[in-house]
């Protein structure tokens, strides 16, 4: 039985013409080799499986190749081309920089770069993972790396750039390689199932090129494995079932479900997934990608961004017609809320079903608002002091108002019909409103009309006036203030701070804005950053949110001994001592503040 080669090292690319998806790369190359400019150094990075080592190796082949081809490949024919085919060329070295990575393994590679090639024009050193390398390794290449011999060049790749020492980065020609594209991949494989004679459906192969993530030789690995399942028929059913992936099918149900708000639908969808196996987090992932798909599938714009086969998409654009911007948005936040809680949540499955069926109520949720926006447009455009005002307040009454209406309103209609005309108060609600602006109460007159309901008529004898600012009692502040002094002396560090505070007592400036003067800016510092606590306790022991506190340094407090910092004290010695500055310039002495 012949041994079996994996697909990934069976079509390795062996010429710059057939890398997958790194067009910017050989194109770079082949020039630097037709003009040549080569560099001493290159250092190729990006995501695995993306081809780094591979275009390594074909440069190397191609560098050394007796007779490239006028479009700077190699011809394969040589002895040097057959040679590195065969892997025994003597001029091209691959180190393995993960499992050597001593300081030792650089130095027997420098070691070998003294010695000129035998045959050839070059000797390539390719180090791959070259971000492994200890730091006494790095600092061993790096004279090496500088000015090496004109015959040797050094390929270095690695997935992790930013771990290799800028020293090495500045001396490399540094190449960045990109994540492979779905289509790229998906066509790779189509020409491999040519090759290989495998039937294999299209929407299959897409979604091993998904789930391979750009990386094409993790596409291949996948593929092997699709085909070892299927066999030389490989069908979509095959591939979700053996890749484990949720059919496209059951966000597509899952959606419509949601547009018709049939909940019950939306929970035996989510109870067959699960039964099937799927977890709660992947299921609402797969949902959110999914309305994700369908907001770009609204605008014309941004359809490039969708990465699926052509009869996907048109499913996608039938889907979005009948699904509002607005709704997809919604259902969005909604499916990253229960992904972000979802590892905290004790019982995962009716986490699940709960995100479920308020995606179900989104637009009873969007019609509710947008009903509440017109009315506050309607109060807003309403003239002032007129009677067209006060019937919309009370129609459009709070919540708290509107059942109190209703259970009165019997009551109501049989005293205007006994006794006429009746005055009833109707206490408005309290609104959050500026702190010095208070409710009133409104006197409303009821009158019957011919439809037997009454009709509001605003008496504007009561006018809603503010009530007078608040005065701050100044005992009283100073009396919680001296408590919130005594309270600091029983802490551990509180103990200067109290003392500052029994020296200063507050002086009431404005009606909710007092003032304390203190004798330097070392109280000031202090006071400032304990403010806050301060104002807190003052606010709530007064009951004045709106308590404010002004801070400022005088130079007439007496009586008050004064912490001075070591800046104040040496100016005050530089006062007394004028010489004191030469004795500090002439020995060259710092003063620490």
């Amino acid at each position: 039985m012949d041994q079996f080669v994996v697909s990934a090292r069976k079509y390795r690319p062996s010429a710059f013409d057939t890398v997958v998806g790194q067009s910017h790369i050989s194109d770079t190359l082949k020039n630097a080799i037709r003009n040549n400019h080569l560099a001493h150094a290159f250092l190729f990075c990006g995501p695995r499986g993306v081809g780094k080592t591979t275009c390594a190796r074909i440069l190397a082949k191609t560098i050394n190749c007796q007779s490239p081809t006028s479009d700077m490949e190699a011809c394969g024919e040589c002895s040097s081309c057959k040679s590195f085919d065969q892997g025994a060329s003597l001029n091209i070295y691959e180190l393995d920089a993960a499992s050597n990575n001593a300081v030792d393994d650089i130095r027997r590679l420098i070691e070998q770069v003294r010695y000129a090639p035998q045959t050839g024009q070059y000797k390539i050193y390719i180090i791959d993972e070259v971000h492994m390398l200890s730091q006494a390794a790095f600092n061993a290449f790096l004279k090496t790396l500088e000015e090496p011999p004109a015959y040797a060049k050094f390929i270095l790749a690695t997935t992790e750039k930013h771990k290799i020492i800028p020293t090495i980065l500045s001396r490399c020609q540094i190449f960045d390689f990109h994540r492979i594209s779905v289509d790229s991949i998906t066509q790779h494989l189509e020409s491999i199932c040519a090759k290989e004679s495998i039937d294999a459906q299209q929407d299959a192969l897409h979604i091993i090129a998904q789930k391979a993530d750009g990386a094409l030789r993790d596409a291949l690995s996948i593929f092997d494995r699709i085909v070892s399942f299927a066999g030389k028929k490989i069908s979509y059913e095959d591939v979700i079932s053996n890749l484990n992936i949720l059919d496209y099918d059951y966000f597509f149900k899952v959606t419509d479900a949601i547009l018709t708000e049939d909940v019950a639908s939306v929970l035996n969808l989510y109870n067959e997934i699960s039964s099937k196996g799927f977890d709660g987090d992947d299921f609402m992932l797969g949902l959110s990608e999914h309305f994700r798909n369908l907001l770009v599938c609204k605008d014309a714009a941004t359809l490039n961004l969708l990465e699926l086969t052509d009869g996907l998409k048109q499913r996608y654009k039938e889907q979005a017609i009948n699904i509002k911007g607005a709704v997809i948005v919604s259902a969005l936040n909604i499916a990253n809320k229960c992904d972000i809680s979802y590892k905290a949540s004790k019982n995962k499955r009716l986490h699940v079903e709960m995100a479920l069926i308020k995606m179900c109520y989104i637009n009873a949720t969007i019609e509710i608002d947008q009903d509440v926006l017109i009315d506050s447009k309607k109060k807003k455009s309403a003239p002032e002091h007129s009677i067209n005002k006060t019937q919309t307040i009370v129609n459009n009454a709070d919540d708290s108002i509107k059942p109190a209406l209703s259970e009165e309103k019997k009551s109501i209609d049989v005293s205007i019909e006994n006794n006429g005309p009746q005055q009833v108060e109707v206490s408005k609600p309290v609104a959050k409103q500026v702190p010095k602006v208070s409710s009133k109460k409104m006197s409303f007159k009821l009158s019957a009309v011919k439809d037997d309901k009454p009709v509001a008529k605003v008496d504007l004898s009561n006018e809603i006036k503010e009530d007078e600012s608040v005065e701050i009692n100044e005992k009283v502040l100073c009396s919680y203030w001296s408590a919130f002094a005594d309270k600091l002396s029983h802490e551990a560090n509180g103990g200067y701070l109290s003392s500052m505070l029994a020296r200063h007592k507050p002086k009431v400036v404005k009606y909710n804005v007092f003032q304390v003067e203190v004798a330097h800016a070392l109280e000031y510092d202090q006071l400032i950053e304990n403010k806050l606590d301060l104002l807190n306790y003052l606010r709530q022991a007064m009951k004045i949110p709106n308590l404010e506190m002004d801070v400022k340094i005088s130079d007439k407090i007496e009586g008050t001994a004064i912490a001075y910092t070591a800046k104040d004290k040496y100016k005050v010695m530089l006062e007394i001592n004028p010489s004191l500055d030469n004795l500090k310039q002439r020995f060259d002495m710092d003063i620490e503040y």
